[in-house]
């Protein structure tokens, strides 16, 4: 049976903790406030969502082609989450800014280069959904537009509290880092149970 509450419990810890998109996102609306900030996130949207269904059907196809790739999948995902973990927890007290501009084409190239997303799609299918929906393309087609909506849904509200997120970050860097590496160690722990 699916556990909606495995899956939601991986897929929005490691959506909202930092990793280019959220900090790309929150650096943007600092720097030139949130209206401005959103066609970033739409472009970020748009290739999120290429993404996620480009992965999606790789790793239906893989898993179909050959079956016992889920415990290297797993494992390569929990090791890269828990690296995640690790940058998380020691990263600096102060986010540095990007130089770089926030237009919609950066935001959509971002996400083909941006290693998070695709350990966050193959390790969602991999672990949660294959196992029950494998060959179910209209489930599938929702469960990867679900995971780039709840990236979007992420990146905007990193863009919306910008400000206030980069100035928590910074008072309270250390609590802050601990309690998401934590929260991403769970997620690693999690997919083997």
């Amino acid at each position: 049976m699916f556990s909606w509450l495995q899956f939601l419990s991986y897929a929005v810890v490691t959506a909202i903790t930092p990793g280019p998109n959220n900090i790309m996102s929150m650096s943007n609306a600092g720097r030139r406030g949130f209206r401005k900030a959103v066609s970033f996130n739409f472009g970020i949207l748009i290739g999120f969502s290429a993404v996620m269904l480009i992965c999606t059907f790789f790793c239906n196809a893989l898993s179909a082609l050959i079956p016992k790739i889920k415990t290297p999948m797993l494992l390569l995902g929990a090791a890269y989450i828990l690296y995640l973990a690790w940058k998380t927890w020691k990263s600096a007290s102060v986010i540095e800014e990007d130089a770089r501009h926030g237009s919609f084409l950066s935001g959509l190239v971002l996400q083909f280069v941006n290693p998070k997303i695709y350990v966050y799609c193959i390790v969602s299918m991999e672990a949660y959904i294959l196992p029950h929906y494998h060959g179910e393309w209209n489930v599938l087609i929702f469960f990867a537009l679900l995971l780039a909506v709840m990236g979007f849904v992420s990146t905007l509200l990193w863009a919306l509290f910008g400000s206030v997120f980069k100035m928590l970050f910074s008072k309270y860097a250390r609590v802050t880092n601990t309690v998401m590496a934590l929260l991403l160690v769970y997620c690693a722990v999690s997919l083997f149970l």
